[in-house]
């Protein structure tokens, strides 16, 4: 693997903060690495391959069926066009013309976050015409009642740290609303754990990436009502998702990445995270002009992460620069930066090598 680095000139990367695909989200397991090697040198019938795949998320998500598409960003645009057009073909060849189809989507205004791309413009993407409901700190029922009509085709729910953590509806309430006026909630929950807990919510479909939480390699995975997913695929296989497909390689690391991740010990996995906090924790805590604090993952995934608050006048150096140094190197080390510009760092530890840990403190 050395040899890769060398010959492209690309430096290692020690990762502190966690599952962001700029980084490569998650290094393989060999179990991962195995499941793609031994699809690679194959042909295969891809419906077969994908209802292999739905049976897999319908058991780790407790859905009734699902569907592996490109990446979670993906899942959003075909999701949307599933809505939109259902799993007529010939509808699904007009899209992204939605004339005499409904085509409104709401979304809590809070919600309109970036992850590289819009959610709005995944909406757009197939047409959909985005509606941003209530303010950017605040949405009641009320609101996203009152926003709803007879053209309203979905309603899209972000699951992120990303996005405002308070003042907005929260999934079940979301989901009240939208199921009591016939309208399917699609949920982005790109990097979450507790998808069974967001079907039973109400969920209509649940979208996460395969190499994020369950480590995999880079797939979206839809999971939701079977009637739902029959669209997605759909357009995902023959509408305007084709160029958004997932070859054999992903779909078999997808179904890998899920078999992995219901034979995990996540008890045992969170306590090992929890060491190499600590360990980091321990490393840290006596250098001047640095505090330390523990932070829960703000959505309420089961881990915490480790806050560096940066005194510049003590450590002579921002908090912004301190990522900037440390990101300059060979090797690379990064940590989350999303808040430098409130003076913290956030280390998170799930992805680390737990023998580099060191490394990083």
């Amino acid at each position: 693997m050395s040899e890769v680095f060398e010959r492209f000139g690309i430096r290692h990367v020690i990762n502190a903060s966690g599952t962001e695909t700029v980084h490569g989200a998650s290094r393989a397991s060999e179990r991962m690495v195995k499941a793609v090697a031994s699809m690679l040198p194959h042909w295969i019938e891809m419906s077969e391959l994908q209802r292999v795949a739905s049976d897999s998320i319908a058991k780790t998500a407790g859905s009734e069926a699902g569907y592996v598409t490109g990446c979670s960003a993906a899942g959003i645009a075909v999701s949307v066009a599933a809505a939109i057009a259902g799993d007529d073909l010939y509808r699904a060849e007009q899209l992204p013309d939605v004339d005499g189809l409904k085509h409104k989507v709401v979304l809590q205004k809070g919600h309109e976050v970036s992850y590289g791309s819009t959610i709005s413009q995944m909406i757009r993407i197939v047409g959909g015409t985005p509606v941003e409901v209530g303010t950017a700190t605040g949405c009641a029922a009320y609101q996203l009642n009152g926003a709803i009509d007879d053209k309203t085709a979905a309603a899209v729910f972000v699951q992120s740290h990303h996005t405002v953590q308070s003042g907005l509806l929260d999934l079940k309430a979301f989901c009240e609303v939208s199921n009591k006026r016939g309208v399917p909630v699609v949920v982005d929950a790109a990097a979450e754990y507790d998808w069974p807990g967001m079907i039973k919510a109400g969920a209509t479909a649940v979208i996460f990436s395969a190499q994020k939480a369950p480590a995999g390699t880079t797939a979206g995975v839809i999971a939701g009502k079977r009637d739902f997913i029959r669209a997605c695929y759909v357009h995902g296989e023959r509408g305007i998702g084709r160029p958004m497909k997932a070859g054999k390689e992903s779909v078999a690391g997808a179904i890998a990445a899920l078999d992995q991740w219901r034979d995990t010990d996540h008890q045992a996995v969170a306590k090992a995270e929890a060491v190499r906090l600590d360990k980091a924790e321990q490393m840290l805590q006596n250098i001047r002009g640095l505090r330390l604090e523990r932070e829960w993952d703000p959505p309420g995934n089961p881990f915490e992460r480790l806050m560096l608050h940066v005194d510049p006048r003590v450590a002579r150096i921002s908090a912004y620069q301190l990522g900037q140094a440390l990101a300059s190197g060979k090797p690379k080390i990064v940590l989350r930066s999303l808040h430098v510009d409130r003076g913290y760092l956030l280390l998170d530890v799930r992805r680390s090598d737990p023998a580099r840990v060191g490394e990083v403190a």
